[in-house]
């Protein structure tokens, strides 16, 4: 992207780029713009998300009111509803993950499989799809499957690996995918073979390490629970650590266990194989609970090498995080937690058919109304927050008007790596020097944020003039919020003395341009 830290440029492929999530949006932003196509894009994920859920089951169960009922838990899951609400379309995105198994559960069992073509394009485009839409959910994705595939293969002393069907099966699955998988891939596999996606810290990965609490907490947003959850429990990371599996969507899945029957050994097998990884390896790497790190005193004959301090408790994941290839380029391995949810939805769905088992016509519609209702009330948000427009201020509509032979700078300087002024670009016209780069910051900005942030200077100033930097935006309302060292007057002294020259002025915003 050439007009974001410009005039390097930067690689988006340094954040997800969710072009499947952006071919919904494309049709509605012509239509209505860019927040229209946007916003499109996420409902109409959640309504995907739903109706791919509810054709797994009903493939499941052969029951439609059962696929409704496990749709409706994946559909409204409170996670879905607290990345909808800080704006995540990539991570809204969880539509095609239900295609993916769907495909993915068949072909590990291929004596119930009656059309493996099929299964293996289901697979292959849910695989490509979610590659096409988030990074974090592709990655997770093909791991828990390849756990999956793997313990169950063990748990049938590997029959599995002696039957033709499944090989000619998953052969099918890897030659269908490869194609929309290599068009995914490509932009970040070169971006890490510049060197330019370094791994992650391991602190940061403890911190976005899921504790059990967070399986069993209703969300922040409850219409009912919000705010006896917010006042006893710790929701600092609220939009990562949302992930609320719902009690009745729970007891469906534990009903639909017990009363398994022959024909569903297998598929209960599977589902319980992938929750139970999924949960282990959204714990992260090391043991949390409400939203604490757990640490422990070790016995004393171990303290004289490890120190007499409390340490945390490891869990597997570290191991994966430490040596496991692209393993530790994620951060936040709680969302490996989606998939423990979307095995319970399912779970519920195949229970449901064992709660309306021998019941007559009326009775099932009557289990089935309570049954939605129930699950709707667990997970219905409050409706407080009134919608926002988004519009361009005054002066981005003053800059478009201006020559576009030179770059834009904000002030403070830390307004550079923001999300609103990546979005302002769309209105202002101007080649930004910043972006929003709080997942892995280009060179160039890493480069020059020390010398920037001491804006106006003699250095800064010469620096900005190697960028062709133009436009200094100084932002006097966000200058004096964030109780920056220098106020807004003494800075207008600093750049008038600089002779920079003031060409617009509001009650918010200062522009100088540079000679």
């Amino acid at each position: 992207m050439w007009f974001l830290n410009y005039p390097e440029g930067w690689s988006l492929a340094a954040t997800e780029i969710a072009p499947a999530q952006l071919l919904i949006a494309l049709p509605f932003s012509l239509i209505g713009g860019e927040t229209f196509g946007y916003n499109m894009a996420m409902l109409i994920s959640f309504i995907l998300a739903g109706m791919l859920m509810t054709a797994w089951v009903h493939h499941l169960t052969k029951s439609i009111t059962a696929g409704v009922v496990a749709g409706t838990i994946y559909a409204c899951l409170p996670y879905w509803q607290m990345h909808f609400l800080a704006g995540h379309l990539n991570l809204c995105g969880t539509q095609w993950i239900p295609l993916f198994f769907r495909g993915w559960f068949d072909l590990l069992r291929p004596e119930q499989d009656t059309q493996p073509k099929r299964s293996a394009f289901f697979a292959a485009l849910g695989l490509g799809l979610t590659a096409l839409t988030s990074q974090y959910y592709f990655f997770m994705m093909v791991f828990t499957a390849a756990l999956i595939g793997l313990i169950f293969c063990l748990s049938q002393r590997c029959r599995l690996l002696q039957n033709r069907t499944f090989w000619m099966g998953l052969l099918r699955f890897v030659i269908l995918a490869i194609p929309l998988v290599v068009l995914a891939e490509i932009p970040f596999l070169m971006l890490a073979g510049q060197g330019r996606m370094p791994d992650r810290n391991w602190y940061s990965a403890s911190m976005y390490s899921a504790g059990l609490t967070d399986f069993f907490l209703p969300a922040t947003n409850h219409f009912l629970w919000k705010d006896l959850i917010g006042q006893h429990f710790n929701r600092d990371l609220w939009i990562e650590a949302t992930l609320y599996v719902g009690i009745f969507a729970l007891v469906l899945a534990v009903y639909g266990f017990i009363r398994r029957n022959n024909s569903q050994k297998t598929l209960w097998t599977i589902l319980l194989t992938g929750t139970i990884c999924a949960l282990i390896l959204a714990f992260g790497t090391d043991l949390h609970w409400n939203g604490e790190q757990v640490r422990v005193q070790l016995p004393a004959f171990l303290q004289t090498q490890f120190g007499p301090d409390k340490k945390p408790v490891p869990l597997p994941g570290l191991l994966l995080f430490k040596y496991f290839p692209f393993f530790a380029k994620q951060r936040a391995l709680m969302r490996f937690g989606l998939f423990a949810l979307l095995f319970v939805a399912c779970g519920a769905g195949v229970g449901y058919t064992r709660l309306i088992e021998n019941r007559s016509p009326q009775q099932v519609k009557v289990v089935f109304l309570i049954v939605t209702g129930l699950l709707v009330l667990d997970f219905f948000p409050s409706l407080q927050k009134p919608m926002a427009i988004v519009q361009p201020r005054a002066v981005d509509e003053w800059l478009a008007t201006q020559p576009a032979d030179g770059a834009l700078m904000r002030l403070p300087f830390e307004l550079n790596d923001d999300q609103y002024g990546t979005y302002l670009t769309l209105y202002n016209e101007k080649p930004f020097i910043g972006g929003f780069f709080n997942a892995f910051p280009p060179s160039q900005y890493l480069h020059i944020r020390d010398t920037m942030s001491g804006f106006p200077s003699q250095e800064s100033l010469k620096l900005a003039e190697k960028l062709n930097v133009i436009y200094i935006e100084l932002e006097t309302a966000e200058m004096i919020r964030s109780n920056s060292a220098m106020q807004p007057e003494e800075i207008e002294k600093r750049l008038e003395a600089f002779n920079l020259e003031k060409i617009y002025q509001d009650e918010e915003v200062i522009v100088y341009e540079i000679p």
